[in-house]
Protein backbone atom coordinates (compact mmCIF):
# COMPACT_ATOMS: atom_id res chain seq x y z
CA UNK A 1 0.00 0.00 0.00
CA UNK A 2 1.62 3.65 -0.72
CA UNK A 3 0.03 6.59 0.88
CA UNK A 4 0.55 10.33 -0.47
CA UNK A 5 1.66 12.51 2.71
CA UNK A 6 2.07 15.92 1.90
CA UNK A 7 3.98 17.58 -1.57
CA UNK A 8 7.10 19.17 -1.49
CA UNK A 9 5.23 21.78 -4.46
CA UNK A 10 4.83 25.13 -2.83
CA UNK A 11 1.25 27.15 -3.94
CA UNK A 12 0.95 30.97 -4.35
CA UNK A 13 -2.61 31.26 -4.25
CA UNK A 14 -5.28 30.67 -1.30
CA UNK A 15 -6.97 27.45 -2.14
CA UNK A 16 -10.63 28.77 -1.78
CA UNK A 17 -12.16 26.09 -4.13
CA UNK A 18 -10.51 23.50 -2.41
CA UNK A 19 -11.22 24.50 1.13
CA UNK A 20 -14.96 25.15 0.05
CA UNK A 21 -15.20 21.80 -1.44
CA UNK A 22 -13.61 20.15 1.74
CA UNK A 23 -15.62 22.27 4.21
CA UNK A 24 -18.95 21.17 2.02
CA UNK A 25 -18.18 17.69 1.68
CA UNK A 26 -17.57 17.25 5.64
CA UNK A 27 -20.77 19.58 6.61
CA UNK A 28 -22.78 16.91 4.50
CA UNK A 29 -21.55 13.99 6.31
CA UNK A 30 -21.66 15.43 9.15
CA UNK A 31 -25.68 15.66 8.57
CA UNK A 32 -25.87 12.26 6.95
CA UNK A 33 -24.18 11.10 10.25
CA UNK A 34 -26.55 12.81 12.85
CA UNK A 35 -29.51 11.68 11.03
CA UNK A 36 -28.45 7.88 11.53
CA UNK A 37 -27.61 7.95 15.17
CA UNK A 38 -31.56 9.20 14.91
CA UNK A 39 -34.63 6.58 15.63
CA UNK A 40 -35.18 5.12 12.17
CA UNK A 41 -32.37 7.64 10.92
CA UNK A 42 -30.22 4.93 8.81
CA UNK A 43 -33.37 4.30 6.82
CA UNK A 44 -33.65 8.22 6.25
CA UNK A 45 -29.84 8.58 5.14
CA UNK A 46 -30.35 5.54 2.89
CA UNK A 47 -33.09 7.00 1.18
CA UNK A 48 -30.93 10.05 0.80
CA UNK A 49 -28.27 7.91 -0.93
CA UNK A 50 -30.71 6.86 -3.43
CA UNK A 51 -32.29 9.98 -3.61
CA UNK A 52 -29.47 11.75 -4.49
CA UNK A 53 -26.79 9.49 -5.55
CA UNK A 54 -25.86 8.35 -8.86
CA UNK A 55 -27.75 5.28 -9.53
CA UNK A 56 -26.86 3.69 -13.52
CA UNK A 57 -30.15 2.13 -14.40
CA UNK A 58 -32.22 5.36 -13.30
CA UNK A 59 -30.46 7.50 -16.02
CA UNK A 60 -30.57 4.68 -18.59
CA UNK A 61 -34.42 4.75 -17.85
CA UNK A 62 -34.84 8.33 -17.83
CA UNK A 63 -37.79 9.38 -18.71
CA UNK A 64 -39.76 6.77 -18.70
CA UNK A 65 -42.79 6.72 -17.42
CA UNK A 66 -43.12 5.70 -13.16
CA UNK A 67 -40.71 5.22 -10.74
CA UNK A 68 -37.79 3.03 -10.96
CA UNK A 69 -38.70 0.45 -7.69
CA UNK A 70 -35.55 -0.44 -6.14
CA UNK A 71 -34.47 -3.15 -3.42
CA UNK A 72 -31.17 -3.56 -1.60
CA UNK A 73 -30.73 -5.20 1.65
CA UNK A 74 -29.24 -3.62 4.70
CA UNK A 75 -27.30 -4.07 7.58
CA UNK A 76 -29.62 -2.50 10.25
CA UNK A 77 -27.25 -3.80 13.35
CA UNK A 78 -24.55 -6.22 14.30
CA UNK A 79 -26.70 -9.17 13.19
CA UNK A 80 -30.24 -7.56 11.61
CA UNK A 81 -30.58 -7.10 8.15
CA UNK A 82 -33.47 -5.49 6.28
CA UNK A 83 -34.75 -5.46 2.76
CA UNK A 84 -35.43 -1.85 1.66
CA UNK A 85 -37.37 -0.63 -0.96
CA UNK A 86 -36.99 3.01 -2.86
CA UNK A 87 -38.95 4.40 -5.35
CA UNK A 88 -37.29 6.63 -7.35
CA UNK A 89 -38.07 9.02 -10.28
CA UNK A 90 -37.03 9.50 -13.73
CA UNK A 91 -37.74 12.54 -14.54
CA UNK A 92 -34.81 14.03 -16.43
CA UNK A 93 -34.01 17.35 -14.13
CA UNK A 94 -33.98 14.87 -10.85
CA UNK A 95 -32.03 12.73 -12.61
CA UNK A 96 -29.41 14.80 -13.54
CA UNK A 97 -29.04 16.06 -10.74
CA UNK A 98 -27.74 12.76 -9.34
CA UNK A 99 -24.40 13.44 -11.61
CA UNK A 100 -23.46 16.10 -9.38
CA UNK A 101 -24.86 15.67 -5.90
CA UNK A 102 -23.39 12.31 -5.32
CA UNK A 103 -20.03 14.01 -5.54
CA UNK A 104 -20.62 15.77 -1.75
CA UNK A 105 -22.02 12.47 -0.34
CA UNK A 106 -20.23 9.48 0.96
CA UNK A 107 -20.75 6.05 2.66
CA UNK A 108 -18.86 6.94 5.81
CA UNK A 109 -15.93 8.87 7.51
CA UNK A 110 -13.00 6.32 6.14
CA UNK A 111 -14.07 7.11 2.38
CA UNK A 112 -15.14 11.24 3.36
CA UNK A 113 -11.44 11.37 4.91
CA UNK A 114 -9.45 9.41 2.47
CA UNK A 115 -10.95 11.43 -0.71
CA UNK A 116 -10.48 15.19 1.53
CA UNK A 117 -6.68 14.11 2.11
CA UNK A 118 -5.83 13.09 -1.75
CA UNK A 119 -7.83 16.46 -2.86
CA UNK A 120 -5.75 18.49 -0.20
CA UNK A 121 -2.59 17.34 -1.43
CA UNK A 122 -2.76 17.77 -4.87
CA UNK A 123 -6.07 20.29 -5.05
CA UNK A 124 -4.17 23.14 -3.93
CA UNK A 125 -1.18 23.14 -6.74
CA UNK A 126 -3.91 22.10 -9.21
CA UNK A 127 -5.73 25.43 -8.35
CA UNK A 128 -3.30 27.44 -7.96
CA UNK A 129 -2.31 26.83 -11.86
CA UNK A 130 -5.55 27.32 -13.46
CA UNK A 131 -7.54 29.96 -10.91
CA UNK A 132 -10.06 29.04 -8.46
CA UNK A 133 -13.52 29.89 -11.34
CA UNK A 134 -11.63 27.48 -13.73
CA UNK A 135 -10.42 24.74 -11.25
CA UNK A 136 -14.16 24.61 -9.93
CA UNK A 137 -15.68 23.91 -13.41
CA UNK A 138 -12.70 21.81 -14.31
CA UNK A 139 -13.32 19.49 -11.10
CA UNK A 140 -17.48 19.64 -11.90
CA UNK A 141 -16.40 18.39 -15.41
CA UNK A 142 -14.22 15.73 -13.89
CA UNK A 143 -16.87 14.34 -11.57
CA UNK A 144 -19.50 14.01 -14.19
CA UNK A 145 -17.11 12.24 -17.10
CA UNK A 146 -16.20 10.05 -14.26
CA UNK A 147 -19.77 9.46 -13.91
CA UNK A 148 -20.67 8.74 -17.46
CA UNK A 149 -17.62 6.32 -17.56
CA UNK A 150 -18.87 4.36 -14.71
CA UNK A 151 -22.32 4.31 -16.15
CA UNK A 152 -21.25 3.08 -19.38
CA UNK A 153 -19.75 0.02 -17.82
CA UNK A 154 -22.77 -1.26 -15.94
CA UNK A 155 -26.07 1.01 -17.40
CA UNK A 156 -28.38 -1.73 -15.71
CA UNK A 157 -26.79 -1.47 -12.06
CA UNK A 158 -28.99 -0.24 -9.31
CA UNK A 159 -26.31 -0.07 -6.60
CA UNK A 160 -26.25 3.73 -5.71
CA UNK A 161 -22.67 5.62 -6.72
CA UNK A 162 -21.67 8.22 -4.23
CA UNK A 163 -18.58 10.02 -3.18
CA UNK A 164 -15.98 12.75 -4.46
CA UNK A 165 -13.43 10.18 -6.11
CA UNK A 166 -13.94 10.70 -9.33
CA UNK A 167 -13.67 14.20 -9.23
CA UNK A 168 -10.94 13.94 -7.02
CA UNK A 169 -9.30 11.73 -9.11
CA UNK A 170 -9.66 14.58 -12.03
CA UNK A 171 -7.53 16.63 -10.09
CA UNK A 172 -5.03 13.87 -9.62
CA UNK A 173 -4.54 13.29 -13.63
CA UNK A 174 -4.30 16.97 -13.98
CA UNK A 175 -1.28 17.44 -11.21
CA UNK A 176 0.07 14.36 -12.90
CA UNK A 177 0.51 16.44 -16.23
CA UNK A 178 0.98 19.85 -14.93
CA UNK A 179 3.72 18.98 -12.08
CA UNK A 180 5.06 15.46 -12.94
CA UNK A 181 8.95 15.47 -10.80
CA UNK A 182 7.08 17.66 -7.90
CA UNK A 183 8.58 15.24 -4.65
CA UNK A 184 5.48 13.52 -2.84
CA UNK A 185 6.21 12.33 0.47
CA UNK A 186 5.00 8.98 1.03
CA UNK A 187 4.23 6.06 3.02
CA UNK A 188 4.85 2.43 1.79
CA UNK A 189 3.66 -0.29 3.65
CA UNK A 190 4.81 -3.67 3.30
CA UNK A 191 3.81 -4.78 5.74
CA UNK A 192 6.55 -2.66 7.75
CA UNK A 193 6.42 1.24 7.50
CA UNK A 194 8.86 2.99 4.67
CA UNK A 195 8.99 6.60 3.86
CA UNK A 196 9.73 7.47 0.35
CA UNK A 197 10.46 10.69 -1.50
CA UNK A 198 8.62 9.98 -5.22
CA UNK A 199 8.07 11.79 -7.99
CA UNK A 200 4.26 12.85 -8.74
CA UNK A 201 4.25 10.98 -11.72
CA UNK A 202 5.39 7.74 -10.09
CA UNK A 203 3.06 8.09 -7.07
CA UNK A 204 0.06 8.97 -9.63
CA UNK A 205 0.74 6.26 -12.04
CA UNK A 206 0.64 3.61 -9.85
CA UNK A 207 -2.22 4.61 -7.97
CA UNK A 208 -3.80 4.82 -11.92
CA UNK A 209 -2.63 1.51 -12.40
CA UNK A 210 -4.20 -0.53 -9.61
CA UNK A 211 -7.54 1.84 -10.46
CA UNK A 212 -6.97 0.14 -14.12
CA UNK A 213 -5.97 -3.46 -12.71
CA UNK A 214 -8.82 -3.52 -10.23
CA UNK A 215 -11.25 -2.10 -13.20
CA UNK A 216 -10.78 -4.50 -15.75
CA UNK A 217 -11.05 -7.44 -12.52
CA UNK A 218 -14.21 -5.73 -12.11
CA UNK A 219 -15.89 -5.95 -15.13
CA UNK A 220 -16.86 -9.98 -14.35
CA UNK A 221 -18.87 -9.24 -10.94
CA UNK A 222 -21.85 -9.57 -11.52
CA UNK A 223 -23.81 -6.66 -11.98
CA UNK A 224 -24.55 -4.45 -9.19
CA UNK A 225 -21.93 -6.10 -7.10
CA UNK A 226 -19.21 -3.35 -7.37
CA UNK A 227 -18.34 -1.99 -3.96
CA UNK A 228 -15.78 0.71 -5.82
CA UNK A 229 -16.40 2.47 -8.72
CA UNK A 230 -12.84 1.97 -10.29
CA UNK A 231 -14.30 3.24 -13.83
CA UNK A 232 -15.03 6.21 -12.40
CA UNK A 233 -11.56 6.79 -11.14
CA UNK A 234 -10.10 5.44 -14.51
CA UNK A 235 -12.79 7.87 -16.32
CA UNK A 236 -12.00 10.94 -13.97
CA UNK A 237 -8.26 10.35 -14.11
CA UNK A 238 -8.03 10.08 -17.84
CA UNK A 239 -10.74 13.54 -18.13
CA UNK A 240 -8.14 15.24 -15.66
CA UNK A 241 -5.29 14.16 -17.89
CA UNK A 242 -7.23 15.27 -21.32
CA UNK A 243 -8.48 18.69 -19.98
CA UNK A 244 -5.16 20.22 -18.08
CA UNK A 245 -3.83 21.04 -21.47
CA UNK A 246 -6.35 23.08 -22.78
CA UNK A 247 -7.85 24.76 -19.34
CA UNK A 248 -4.31 25.81 -18.75
CA UNK A 249 -4.39 28.08 -21.46
CA UNK A 250 -6.06 30.74 -19.47
CA UNK A 251 -3.53 30.86 -16.67
CA UNK A 252 0.33 30.52 -18.13
CA UNK A 253 2.83 30.96 -16.01
CA UNK A 254 5.15 34.32 -16.17
CA UNK A 255 7.29 35.02 -19.26
CA UNK A 256 5.32 32.05 -20.86
CA UNK A 257 2.96 31.87 -23.85
CA UNK A 258 0.39 29.23 -24.35
CA UNK A 259 1.80 27.85 -26.94
CA UNK A 260 5.65 27.33 -24.89
CA UNK A 261 3.71 26.35 -22.07
CA UNK A 262 1.37 23.10 -23.83
CA UNK A 263 4.86 22.25 -25.02
CA UNK A 264 6.09 21.86 -21.48
CA UNK A 265 3.29 19.94 -20.47
CA UNK A 266 3.88 17.21 -22.93
CA UNK A 267 7.77 17.47 -22.93
CA UNK A 268 8.85 15.54 -19.83
CA UNK A 269 12.24 14.13 -20.51
CA UNK A 270 13.86 17.52 -21.93
CA UNK A 271 16.36 18.41 -19.00
CA UNK A 272 15.25 22.19 -18.97
CA UNK A 273 11.82 21.59 -19.16
CA UNK A 274 9.96 23.49 -16.04
CA UNK A 275 8.61 20.49 -15.24
CA UNK A 276 12.00 19.19 -13.99
CA UNK A 277 12.29 21.81 -11.52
Amino acid sequence: MLLPLYDENPHNRFPLVTLLLIVVNVLVMFQLSGLSMRRGGEQRAMAITFEHGFIPARLTRVDQPGPLVIQQEVAMGPQQRALLEARVSTRPSEVYSTIFTMMFLHGGWLHLISNMWMLWIFGNNVEDRLGSVVYACYYLLGGVVAVLVHWMTDPNSTMPVIGASGAVAAVLGGYAMTFPWAKVRSLLLIPFPIFLDLPALAVLGIWFVLQLVSGIGALGAAAGQQNVAFWAHIGGFIAGVVMIPFLGLGRPPADADWRSENRDLFDYLRSDSPNQR
